[in-house]
């Protein structure tokens, strides 16, 4: 009996292995895929034939379309095969060790040139996708909510410090942060101004910097 349970506790486990590994493989073909295509262009059909398995496989592991793509980019934020909670991260713990303002934003300036790298494509293609897709929409939301709350809390934190310019509130400061270090802006400076991520991320450590410190 005890040798049953065992093989069938073996079993499911090697089963749990087998979808995580084929799910993460349908999301590195989707990521492939919008990126040489563009979200619009990619369907679920092109991701099935891309991963070798069944379009019904996609739906069951991962989800619609949207749904892939919001996995991307968490994927992409966490810089993992899977998500990661904002106060996990690594960066975010070094911060916080950190007692000195200016260096926690260029420990943070540094975490947000790395992340633009991975994410910036796939995030502009889920905001065009909200602008005609209802579910995307509700996934661009609630990511950039997300954002807007991890900027009060990185103030909040500054403020602990001692540092925050007098007379900035908590909510705006907040919002310098979440436009300055948005994917847009870096896509800007980088692919249309010609920026190196090395010098916008100085840019960004030193204009926090002069914004938000006192």
């Amino acid at each position: 009996m005890g040798r049953e349970v065992k093989r069938r506790s073996y079993d499911a486990a090697l089963r749990r292995a087998r979808s995580a590994d084929t799910r993460q493989r349908i999301v590195v073909a989707a990521r492939d895929l919008m990126l040489e295509r563009g979200y619009r262009a990619t369907t679920i059909a092109d991701v099935a034939l891309r991963a070798g398995v069944n379009v019904d496989t996609i739906y069951e592991l991962v989800g619609r379309k949207p749904v892939l793509l919001r996995e991307l980019i968490e994927q992409a934020i966490s810089g993992a095969d899977h998500a990661v909670v904002a106060e996990e991260r690594d960066h975010v713990r070094v911060m916080r060790a950190e007692p000195d303002p200016v260096k926690k934003l260029a420990i943070y300036a540094r975490a947000i040139r790395e992340t633009q790298e991975r994410i910036a494509p796939l995030f502009l293609a889920l905001r065009d996708a909200s602008s005609t897709e209802p579910e995307a929409r509700v996934i661009w939301q609630e990511i950039s909510d997300r954002r807007a709350t991890n900027m009060r809390k990185l103030i909040r934190d500054l403020g602990d410090a001692g540092r925050v310019r007098k007379g900035l509130s908590i909510d705006e400061a907040a919002d310098v942060v979440w436009v300055t270090n948005s994917p847009e802006l870096y896509v800007m400076l980088t692919s249309e101004r010609g920026w190196s991520p090395d010098r916008y991320e100085r840019w960004l450590a030193d204009a926090w910097c002069r914004l938000l410190l006192d």
